[in-house]
């Protein structure tokens, strides 16, 4: 297989999201900086992220600071980055406003009626405003050992379901050379090339349209993550295995640090 190259030119023009006031300038000074001391990333089809409107971007998710990485990328591409965040950490002090002044996606991490209808606003506020969300179909950082995505939860297919949204995929790989999944050190010299894929939208909506039968949301996450994994073997030049990892099936817990 041969790896992916990058679209020749410039990004795709400015956005007019980046153009606007926001919190997010004042809150990104002491980030932007440091990301792109550490990596220099290279966009591949930049143009398939939406320059306007609402959407759901997809990611892979191998290490604990890809998330700021992936940020910075889509901030330079002139989408605000938001993400879907833990709903206890709009309760921290500073922590939280600064969470919602950005406009982070407050969800539940569990299957009551608050994190469905956590996942309904969510999804509101996506249309009615306009806005992006940068979800983890993953739910942690993949336990895969090299790092091919593992078996995806649902939360990404429910917010395109209850959206209406169609899914960006995308893949990132390089991040790994910044930081190892788990480690404590970052590598800051030299700085670290990083590849940045988007993705054809995967539309889902047939699925939704029986979103209720045995599956549907299964379905439709598997539709995510192949999406995600094929990005990401054009970047490696290589095939993913066969059988997506499963951590259930390796006695691996779900969140949180696992033995490898």
């Amino acid at each position: 297989m041969t790896s992916a190259k990058p679209t020749p030119g410039k990004p795709a023009k400015p956005r007019s999201e980046k153009r606007r006031p926001s919190w997010f300038w004042p809150l990104s000074m002491p980030v932007l900086p440091f990301v792109d001391l550490i990596s220099k990333v290279t966009f591949i089809h930049p143009e398939k992220l939406p320059a306007q409107g609402p959407f759901l971007l997809a990611v892979n998710h191998y290490s604990e600071i890809d998330p700021l990485i992936v940020a910075r990328a889509v901030w330079k591409l002139g989408r605000a980055p938001r993400f879907l965040a833990k709903a206890s950490l709009f309760k921290v002090p500073v922590v939280g406003a600064a969470l919602r002044a950005t406009g982070q996606v407050p969800v539940e991490r569990n299957g009551s009626g608050r994190a469905t209808a956590g996942a309904l606003s969510a999804a509101d506020a996506l249309v009615a405003h306009g806005r992006g969300v940068i979800v983890y179909p993953e739910g942690t950082l993949t336990r895969d050992p090299n790092l091919w995505p593992m078996r995806g939860k649902t939360g990404a297919a429910r917010l395109a379901f209850d959206s209406g949204l169609p899914v960006i995929p995308a893949a990132h790989w390089g991040v790994q050379e910044v930081m190892g999944r788990y480690s404590k050190k970052i590598s800051l010299f030299p700085r670290k090339p990083v590849r940045l894929i988007f993705g054809d939208p995967i539309d889902v909506s047939d699925i939704a349209a029986r979103r209720n039968t045995p599956g549907a949301l299964n379905e439709a996450t598997e539709r995510i993550m192949t999406g995600i994994t094929e990005l990401l073997e054009e970047l490696r030049g290589e095939k993913a295995p066969a059988e997506r990892w499963d951590p259930s099936k390796h006695q691996q817990t779900e969140t949180g640090r696992f033995e490898s």
